[in-house]
This record gives C-alpha cells, structure tokens and sequence, in this order.
C-alpha cells in the first residue's frame, strides 16, 4: 500500500508489478552462485581482513562501513552510481561528470592524509 503512494517506488514495484522480475535479479544470483562456486573449487574462499599493522579488525571494519555508508548516501543524492556516473559522463565528454569525478578524486585524496594511518 505504501509503494503505491510513492512515485519513486510505484515504477519498480508498484500495483500488481513484482520487483524481482526484472533481469537484473537471474544476473546478480548468477554472479554470486558463479562466483562462490568457482572460489570453492579453486580454494580461495576464505575469510580475512585486509587491514594495515596499527589498527585492529573492529576499526578496519568501522571505517569500511562508514565509508559505504558515504558512498551511499552520496549515490542516493545523486539519483543514480556517482563512479558510473563520472566514468561514462567523462567518456561522453560531459561536463558535469568531470566536476564530479575531479570531485570524488579530489576528496579521496584530501581524505587519504587521514586516513593513511590506518594502512601504514
């Protein structure tokens, strides 16, 4: 009842549309099941954490989770992926997705003077 209120949700799923049909959804469990399954048979299915000497797993985690949580809310705003969005922009010589990949690059530099404790 509620997605039927929500244009933004109406198209997706609204009315008598489900939400997983759409080709999207056999692609996404395709690559996960395909992906899974050619680590176990290769043996390179394991679980690590990829974290400088100084900081420990929990901090590791915590920075990796605020940082999608960024990255989301980022790709919310913009109505759509912002890396997608710089990379094919910046391929069809648009302006505005050079603003916002010399922003995203420019911000993870500024952020990487702080951030570089964590990996050295």
């Amino acid at each position: 009842e509620r997605v039927d209120r929500t244009p933004y949700l109406l198209k997706l799923a609204g009315g008598d549309k489900n939400p997983f049909d759409d080709w999207i959804i056999p692609v996404f469990f395709g690559a996960l099941v395909g992906g899974f399954s050619s680590g176990m048979i290769f043996g390179r299915v394991k679980l690590e954490t990829t974290k400088g000497p100084r900081i420990s797993n929990r901090t590791r985690w915590l920075v990796s989770f605020l940082g999608g949580v960024l990255f989301l809310y980022g790709a919310r705003m913009a109505r759509g992926c912002t890396s997608g969005q710089a990379l094919t922009g910046g391929a069809t010589l648009s302006a505005g997705s050079w603003v916002v990949m010399f922003a995203i690059f420019g911000g993870a530099y500024a952020v990487a003077y702080f951030v570089r404790k964590l990996w050295l």
